[in-house]
């Protein structure tokens, strides 16, 4: 089985990858069903991996093949690797800006509402950097692999099991119906398989532009890391134990990447 989805076209892996990480956002949406509350260790311990899984994916499957990439186009490494880099975390940082005014003048529900909207739109750039990793695979470089670029999709996958808990568990407590709760919370993340679709066509249609998409998506998945998941495990009493969780997941990325890359 494993054999028969490697050999399938980017694309479509692209669109079965960001299918599995749109699942397990619905697979996070459905625990208002089951808990009223999720135990804070455990979530926690998933951003700490997460984090982790998506800092190094960040160098090894998207920033080295960007540098490489751009070196074999000729193309200049600051416009294209660096701008596209900071690009990515800009975007997010404006739109976190634009959120955050947006919320400080509403109520409970519309702060709630707002929640949605912004992690709906952080599920962008991550669907963007997994159909990139697949896109980038047909180009041969180093880093970019099928291996890497499924790894990345599990670690993104990951982060996105709490976040579909974040949107559906706050919308029950403002009086949503379960079934509502969940259908708004599994919403969230189904801009990944578009995304996903839109960021492998791209790398394949539009080879000169490889190398800033491959940045563009490492800067966002740092911010995202950096602004979110990063801070939001810190929060848990056990610090030092969540922090080994992130060198996990890092550890975890780095070997795949190194020893099957």
């Amino acid at each position: 089985m494993s054999n028969f989805i490697f050999n399938l076209n980017p694309i479509i892996q692209a669109l079965l990858a960001t299918l599995f990480t749109w699942a397990v956002t619905a697979l996070g949406a459905a625990l208002v069903f089951m808990f009223k509350k999720i135990h804070k260790n455990i979530l926690d311990s998933m951003l700490g991996i997460a984090a982790g899984v998506m800092i190094a994916a960040s160098f090894w499957s998207l920033l080295s093949p960007s540098i490489e990439m751009a070196n074999v186009l000729k193309i200049n490494i600051i416009l294209s690797v660096a701008g596209g880099f900071l690009s990515g975390g800009l975007l997010l940082f404006i739109g976190d800006k634009v959120m955050n005014k947006m919320q400080n003048k509403s109520s409970n529900l519309k702060r709630t509402l707002m929640l949605i909207v912004s992690i709906t739109l952080h599920n962008v750039p991550e669907g963007l950097a997994v159909g990139v990793a697949f896109g980038s695979t047909l180009y041969g470089l180093d880093g970019a692999t099928l291996m890497s670029a499924w790894t990345l999709a599990i670690g993104i996958g990951i982060q996105n099991f709490p976040e579909g808990t974040a949107v559906s568990v706050p919308l029950r407590r403002e009086g949503f119906s379960r079934n509502k709760s969940f259908i708004y919370g599994m919403l969230s993340g189904i801009v990944e398989p578009i995304s996903g679709v839109l960021g492998a066509l791209l790398v394949l249609k539009v080879r000169i532009i490889l190398p800033f998409l491959l940045a563009f998506a490492a800067g966002a998945m740092i911010y995202v890391v950096i602004q979110e998941l990063i801070p939001e495990s810190q929060t848990n009493e056990n610090k030092e134990v969540i922090s080994m969780c992130t060198l996990i997941g890092f550890t975890i990325m780095m070997l795949l990447d190194v020893l099957l890359g």
